[in-house]
């Protein structure tokens, strides 16, 4: 197991593109965010969380649920966040210490431009903390590059593995808010996981059949080249944005900001969502998403991530 892990580790590093420590949890790619927020914040912070979908707001409700402040900044679903409203937000809120970032919201088929709102976030020196589940391992994130503080992922998606796995790459201005932060913590305290990866293990019981397919989705990735994967991820979107608009359907994130992993569409008005992926299911063998939240029944959303071509 302590070979298994140290693959899995030094190969994440790769994909992350960092030299900072990945912490390898059991859990949802949800769990990996809640490490965060459990780690890093305290009851009564003052927290930024721009939201653009339905896993932004997810996030900010983990915040909130451990006592944190929350500061909402809402954009219209589809919509990217600006980097100049993000400065002028963070211009008018200088007690703000943590700003939530979610880089592919697949509730909507939109990827913010990460590299400028981290850019912003440091500007302004503050700590920029990501949900990347669904983006890192499918499009370019470089980490330390970019100089995010925190990016979570999880094992489902680009990683092409089985849901159990959660990743989050943490910084050192990270490690060190983790050290005062008084947040309750068990399960999820990153303290723990250094503790015991020292040792070639985890503080508690490991996912180990998923992070064998961890295993192998890193060894294909990287046989691959991760700039072939990222192009493959790049090209499926394409086909499946012309596919769709052939058939009269409307894409729904705003052109320039549509992810590579999920397409999300809106159907013609007389379309019984519902009944569609029914019949795409039980007729053709093939599983697509509908809408969530508030687009519930709106929308129809196309996965093309990891094993897909």
């Amino acid at each position: 197991f302590a070979a298994l892990l140290e693959e899995v580790v030094r190969g994440a590093k790769s994909v992350f593109g960092t030299d900072n420590e990945v912490v390898v949890m059991s859990s949802s790619g949800t769990g990996g965010l809640e490490s965060a927020i459990v780690n890093l914040v305290s009851p009564g912070d003052r927290v930024l969380a721009a939201i653009c979908g339905n896993f932004g707001e997810r996030f900010a409700e983990i915040a909130t649920a451990y006592g944190a402040d929350v500061i909402r900044h809402e954009v219209e679903w589809g919509q990217p966040v600006d980097p100049d409203d993000l400065r002028r937000l963070l211009a008018s809120h200088p007690e703000v210490e943590l700003v939530l970032l979610t880089h592919n919201e697949t509730s909507t088929g939109l990827t913010n431009d990460l590299e400028a709102l981290v850019a912003v976030v440091r500007e302004a020196g503050r700590m920029a903390v990501v949900d990347g589940v669904s983006s890192v391992s499918s499009m370019p994130v470089e980490v330390d590059r970019i100089g995010a503080d925190v990016v979570v992922s999880g094992s489902q998606k680009g990683w092409m593995a089985p849901p159990g796995v959660a990743f989050a790459a943490v910084g050192q201005a990270a490690w060190e808010r983790a050290e005062k932060s008084k947040a309750p913590r068990f399960y999820f305290d990153w303290a723990q996981h250094r503790k015991f990866a020292a040792k070639g293990a985890t503080p508690w019981t490991p996912a180990v059949s998923v992070l064998f397919g961890v295993r192998e989705g890193i060894r294909m990735l990287l046989e691959e080249g991760l700039d072939n994967a990222y192009a493959r991820h790049r090209r499926c979107a394409d086909a499946v944005a012309a596919g769709l608009q052939g058939m009269g359907f409307t894409l729904f994130a705003a052109e320039g900001y549509r992810s590579a992993t999920v397409t999300a569409a809106v159907p013609h008005a007389d379309l019984d969502v519902k009944a569609y992926r029914k019949l795409l299911r039980e007729k053709f063998g093939v599983v697509i998403a509908g809408g969530q939240g508030k687009l519930e029944g709106r929308l129809v959303r196309v996965g093309h991530l990891g094993y897909v071509t």
